[in-house]
């Protein structure tokens, strides 16, 4: 029987004798393995296996590492920008530590403004727009040289030997001015109306619109924008305190804004317990990478009760939970 199977198979595959034995076990091998395979599923009972717990432990193990790796993680050159903040970014330039000393800026040198904390590519442009005529009249004039970080100058502005405005130059008032004459009659000219500017009034910041705020000395359309901008992806502003985060507003801007900018609306809230992480990432206090590790939590450990619950993930500190907590909904 095995030898006319041989046969048939040397004949079909036009081999020789023991060539088509060795195709004869290649079969063999081939059925054998089929059967082995469909044998063992039908007699041998597969149970299955609960690994909820161990995916459970693999999950908290690494969501451990991925807040250690955070927290171990250098606070200098933040590069990624999955791990700044849309605050940082509106901060922006950063500030620069130095000495703190009297300075007038038409006479400071290159050094000194080194040593007040200017990097030398600032201090030698500040040199040399003097070098060319420039002159600081005010202490705000400052802010004209490109790319003057604003939050140094808030620092610096009470060691300027500036006036806080520019002088008049000697020159008094029109209202203080003897009335002029005539060249053909001699008659005195008729004095102008004296038009009383309007006396601008507290306002919610949380409402107000541009023209409200280009109305306040310091503030034009750019900061306007800003000041908007910033409020909106904030949600609305907890405390004037955060008018110092506003890129790009001047000192005297600042204090306009915080004389007569009232919070009197409650800002717009995120519900932490149902938001996905590109909900929380829109927010400038949160990182991406923030947002992402707060989600992973919450699908882990549950709803969130209070700001309390968000003290156990490492990559939050406690300032970051006391900035975002007015933000969310509970």
């Amino acid at each position: 029987m095995l030898r006319k199977l041989q046969s048939l198979v040397s004949d079909y595959f036009r081999v020789s004798y023991h060539e088509g034995r060795g195709i004869l076990v290649l079969i063999a091998f081939v059925v054998i393995a089929l059967l082995t395979g469909v044998l063992y599923k039908r007699f041998v009972p597969v149970r299955p296996v609960d690994t909820s717990v161990t995916d459970q432990k693999k999950l908290d193990s690494l969501l451990r590492l991925m807040q250690d790796e955070e927290a171990n993680k250098p606070q200098y050159g933040k590069n990624d920008t999955r791990d700044r903040t849309d605050a940082e970014r509106f901060n922006e330039p950063k500030r620069r530590t130095g000495e703190r000393f009297a300075f007038n800026p038409n006479t400071v040198s290159v050094a000194d403004w080194q040593r007040l904390g200017l990097p030398q590519w600032l201090a030698e442009r500040i040199d040399k727009y003097r070098s060319k005529g420039g002159q600081f009249r005010q202490k705000a004039d400052l802010l004209k040289i490109y790319n003057f970080p604003p939050a140094l100058y808030s620092e610096l502005e009470p060691y300027i030997t500036l006036p806080a405005s520019a002088p008049e130059n000697g020159r008094r008032p029109f209202a203080d001015r003897p009335a002029a004459y005539s060249y053909t009659s001699g008659n005195r000219y008729p004095e102008r109306p004296h038009v009383e500017r309007p006396v601008l009034q507290p306002f919610d910041i949380n409402t107000a619109d541009s023209s409200q705020l280009v109305a306040l000395n310091g503030i034009g359309p750019t900061s306007a924008g800003r000041i908007l901008k910033f409020r909106n992806a904030l949600g609305g502003f907890v405390s004037t305190n955060q008018f110092a985060d506003i890129y790009g507003l001047d000192s005297v801007g600042r204090v306009e804004l915080m004389r007569l900018g009232q919070i009197r609306s409650a800002p717009r809230r995120i519900p932490i317990n149902t938001a996905s992480a590109a909900d929380l990432d829109r927010h400038p206090f949160l990182s991406r990478r923030q947002a992402e590790v707060i989600v992973r939590y919450r699908e882990q450990h549950g709803a969130f009760t209070s700001a309390e619950s968000l003290k156990p993930i490492r990559i939050l500190d406690a300032q970051t939970i006391e900035k975002i907590a007015p933000y969310l909904e509970f």
